[in-house]
């Protein structure tokens, strides 16, 4: 039987090694990343990658840093056939990718070379791609860069969040694996490699890359409010106060207003943006309050937002 370690963190992650489990693979461990605090009171949380680990009786592995730790030391131990890894979050040290004979391989959530990084899923959206899709290609030092296997498109549709794309995904993610993974342990796979004048980048968001600059256009700036939900969220200003704005439609605007200025509080709550038309507003969360609905937030705090007034 292969032996395989699998290396994953979030909740992407986890459909992925329940499907090794349920097809009878051997997943004698799971690395992932430490517990860390979450929310206003720190609670210590597990990864979801390690509670499905929990419940399956894999034995877990948690290291900050894996080269030259106890838990490198572990692997050596396991000496798996197979190292499968799904956003875990870290880059693997030469030594960690020689180990397994049949290679280590990643489950990554964009048609490479399109989006190499951390954020593969926001960005793609952000920039408006009309498709994505998921790669499961051979790993090597070099960030996503290895051998292509095989890969699986997916459109983004106009309704599609980051949320919705990285459940998607990872469905598509665990489906790709299961037909891709008899060829690896055949020894009969393809593998194409990456044309480099092909690659792009999606680097983990930044604080910058969340501001909304109002004097884009309108459907840029919508898709980068889906592109940013549910997490972290695009925001602007209001009289020097943030504003996280998690649901908006790009519409008409009015003729002679700036971008960022209050066009219709009536019934709706509509933003000029910078090429003639607005976005109307659906969803947002003024600092220090929860996450309102427009009519929520016209019934209240939004009553001393008026037309004229600007976002910056």
């Amino acid at each position: 039987m292969t032996k395989i370690v699998f290396m994953g963190t979030p909740a992407f992650s986890a459909p992925i090694l329940s499907m090794l489990v349920e097809e009878g693979y051997e997943v004698a461990a799971v690395v992932t990343q430490p517990d860390r605090p979450v929310g206003r009171k720190k609670v210590m949380t597990p990864p979801p990658v390690k509670e499905q680990a929990v419940l399956h009786g894999i034995e877990v592995l948690q290291p900050e840093k894996l080269k030259g730790s106890a838990e490198w030391e572990r692997l050596q131990e396991i000496n798996p056939d197979l190292i499968v890894t799904a956003a875990f979050g870290q880059l693997l040290p030469q030594e960690v990718l020689d180990l397994p004979r049949l290679g280590a391989i990643n489950v990554h959530a964009s048609l490479l070379p399109k989006y190499r990084g951390g954020a593969p899923i926001h960005q793609a959206v952000i920039d408006g791609e009309p498709t994505t899709g998921v790669t499961i290609m051979y790993m090597e030092k070099k960030l996503d860069a290895g051998d292509i296997i095989s890969q699986v498109e997916l459109p983004i549709e106009d309704t599609d969040t980051t949320g919705t794309l990285f459940d998607k995904l990872s469905a598509a993610g665990r489906e790709l694996l299961k037909q891709t993974l008899p060829s690896i342990v055949a020894g009969t796979n393809p593998r194409t490699a990456q044309d480099e004048q092909q690659v792009t980048f999606a680097r983990n968001i930044s604080r910058e890359q969340e501001r909304l600059d109002w004097t884009k256009a309108a459907r840029d700036l919508w898709n980068q409010v889906r592109g940013l939900s549910p997490w972290p969220g695009a925001y602007t200003t209001f009289q020097g106060t943030v504003v996280k704005i998690w649901s908006a439609t790009p519409v008409r605007g009015k003729s002679g207003a700036a971008p960022g200025e209050i066009i219709n509080s009536s019934g709706v709550f509509q933003v000029q943006t910078g090429d003639g038309n607005a976005l109307e507003i659906q969803e947002l969360q003024p600092a220090g309050k929860k996450k309102l609905s427009i009519e929520e937030f016209l019934r209240g705090v939004g009553q001393s937002y008026r037309v004229g007034d600007k976002f910056e």
